[in-house]
């Protein structure tokens, strides 16, 4: 087994996040200090080391599942709305965070984008790791 799965997930984010930080096309735009990641939030997000999580959790999410798109990641990171008095509801994160940090990872050279392939339906578009990319999440200690 590799190194991505021998870890704690929660564990192995942490470190890939200290490893981006170390990545010049992983960083924080200046907008991200001001916006919520999601409609269901209330608040916009307080932790300092945010995008480097984010980022770290969407490549070994990309790393897990071979080719993801925006839309599941959207759904993957969404929460529940508290409505008031009314049930919560269930609302897809917002995708400006997860567009741009898949576009640093393409500059970065770790993720492409994976094109459809006529006639085979299990292949969807979305993004796919490269052998780059999964050197870099293999080699984090």
């Amino acid at each position: 087994m590799n190194k991505v799965y021998e870890l704690d997930a929660g564990e192995y984010n942490l470190k890939l996040a200290e490893a981006l930080k170390k990545v010049p096309e992983f960083e924080k735009p200046e907008w991200a200090e001001f916006v919520k990641s999601g409609p269901a939030k209330e608040r916009p997000i307080d932790d300092s080391d945010f995008w480097f999580k984010r980022a770290a959790s969407i490549l070994r999410q990309i790393y897990k599942k071979k080719i993801v798109g925006v839309n599941r990641l959207r759904t993957k990171y969404g929460s529940k709305k508290n409505r008031g008095y009314a049930p919560e509801k269930f609302k897809r994160a917002g995708g400006k965070i997860i567009r741009t940090i898949l576009q640093q990872a393409d500059k970065a050279g770790f993720t492409e984008i994976a094109k459809a392939v006529r006639g085979v339906k299990e292949r969807k578009p979305g993004r796919q790791l490269t052998q780059k990319g999964k050197e870099f999440l293999e080699g984090v200690k």
